[in-house]
């Protein structure tokens, strides 16, 4: 049985995403590799989900918008409960480029599968309150409303309506809901052990990289701490053939000092005090020597191949959804598959976990075996400046189609449109 694997996202109105777009993680009827590349859901609408996705488009087309609304949501449902009355979201940016987008909703709903279990929540919100809210359960095919809610635009409230499935103290959450909060982060800080599945996926089972929360080192260096996870690490590292034989973990003392300033009496107060800090040693060998070199020694490629392969790791084991804008940033294209395919290998992904990522490697389209057709997805700018996404099937490629070379003729569109005359104009 799938563990918690995510079947869909959608959104509208967000930023360049002017109009519905949906990314589907459910497997189309062809059986190519699916037995690698897909997990059976035992579920008759989507009977196997895919484990991986990765996303084309040119620059500024909207790929980092897909995943910052993917981001903005899950910090929606995360922290709208602790916002005080009347405070507004300030980072919700709906399609700003003709005026009707501008003034409505912004609307997001995910669908994913927890135990067996389909759920499908969605939201609809404006920067200063929250517009629909809305849970169906499917324990079976016929689905179960759990709750749902709009606001009376007239009277300026919101009206519920709750299914029976939704077991607790409704009215009391309901009670407690404010305007500008989710009514599932309400429940739960009120501690509905019925929603807190739902609202755990978003927190626990959810995984953003991108320019807002890039890789930090902390993972894989408390990763290399325990002889276990630090064989696993180095091993794969080797198989990138970096030279590495090993990584240490020393950690010591250091006087770290602290400077204040207080602008209202312009007196400047100093802290001093011990604090332990971790230094990554690397010990390479070669044929002709060996030596161990610190962590700014090496290459960002292999910092942040290293910064990567911890959480992956960790990822893979627990069987988390892990989203990556522009996965091959200082990474060869031979380590991105390598990457991608360690979710394609059931002895490794053990706990079923997703990647899906944002690239501009167009040789990963043709690379052996690393990808079905419906796992590729482009996203386009269109001359109204507004984002489509779509999949690569929408262009029924032939199975021996080289995709590398269609992709960069433009048979699948999400290519930059270079003005070749303004730019030879500029030198």
């Amino acid at each position: 049985m799938v563990n918690a694997m995510l079947v869909e996202f959608r959104v509208k109105n967000f930023r360049s995403l002017r109009d519905e777009q949906v990314l589907s993680l459910v497997a189309s009827t062809d059986k190519t590799l699916l037995d690698t590349h897909a997990t059976a859901t035992g579920l008759k609408a989507a009977p196997y989900l895919l484990m991986s996705a990765v996303v084309y488009g040119a620059n500024a087309s909207g790929k980092s918008n897909l995943i910052k609304a993917l981001q903005f949501m899950r910090g929606v449902v995360l922290e709208s409960a602790s916002l005080q009355p009347g405070q507004t979201f300030d980072r919700l940016q709906p399609f700003r480029l003709d005026p009707e987008s501008a003034g409505l909703p912004s609307e997001f709903e995910v669908t994913f599968v927890l135990d067996g279990v389909r759920y499908q929540y969605g939201f609809a919100m404006t920067a200063q309150r929250i517009i629909s809210e809305h849970l169906m359960v499917y324990k079976a095919f016929k689905p179960q409303r759990w709750f749902d809610r709009h606001c009376d635009t007239d009277k300026n409230k919101d009206v519920y309506e709750f299914g029976p499935s939704l077991k607790g103290a409704k009215n009391l959450w309901e009670g407690a809901t404010r305007s500008n909060a989710l009514f599932l982060s309400t429940a739960v800080q009120l501690n509905s052990e019925t929603l807190r599945p739902i609202f755990d996926w978003f927190s626990n089972r959810l995984v953003i990289f991108n320019e807002l929360t890039p890789l930090h080192p902390h993972v894989s260096v408390q990763m290399l701490k325990e002889e276990a996870h630090r064989k696993a690490i180095c091993e794969f590292l080797r198989a990138a053939d970096i030279s590495i034989d090993d990584i240490g973990v020393a950690t010591r003392q250091a006087t770290v000092h602290n400077v204040r300033f207080d602008l209202a009496t312009g007196k400047r107060e100093e802290e001093v005090k011990e604090q332990a800090v971790d230094e990554v040693r690397f010990h390479h060998i070669t044929e002709h020597g060996r030596a161990v070199f610190d962590l700014v020694d090496e290459s960002s490629g292999t910092r942040n191949l290293l910064f990567l392969t911890g959480p992956i790791l960790d990822i893979l084991q627990k069987g988390l959804t892990l989203i990556v804008d522009e996965l091959d940033t200082s990474l060869h294209t031979l380590l991105v598959q390598e990457l991608v395919r360690l979710f394609h290998r059931s002895e490794i992904n053990v706990g079923r976990a997703q990647l899906i990522f944002t690239t501009h490697d167009t040789a990963l389209l043709d690379a052996y075996g690393l990808f079905r057709r419906d796992q590729i997805w482009f996203v386009e700018k269109r001359i109204d400046q507004s984002s489509s996404l779509y999949p690569l099937l929408e262009f029924s490629p032939r199975k021996n189609e080289v995709l590398e070379r269609g992709y960069l003729q433009g048979r699948y569109g999400g290519l930059p449109l270079l003005r070749t005359q303004a730019l030879g104009a500029a030198y």
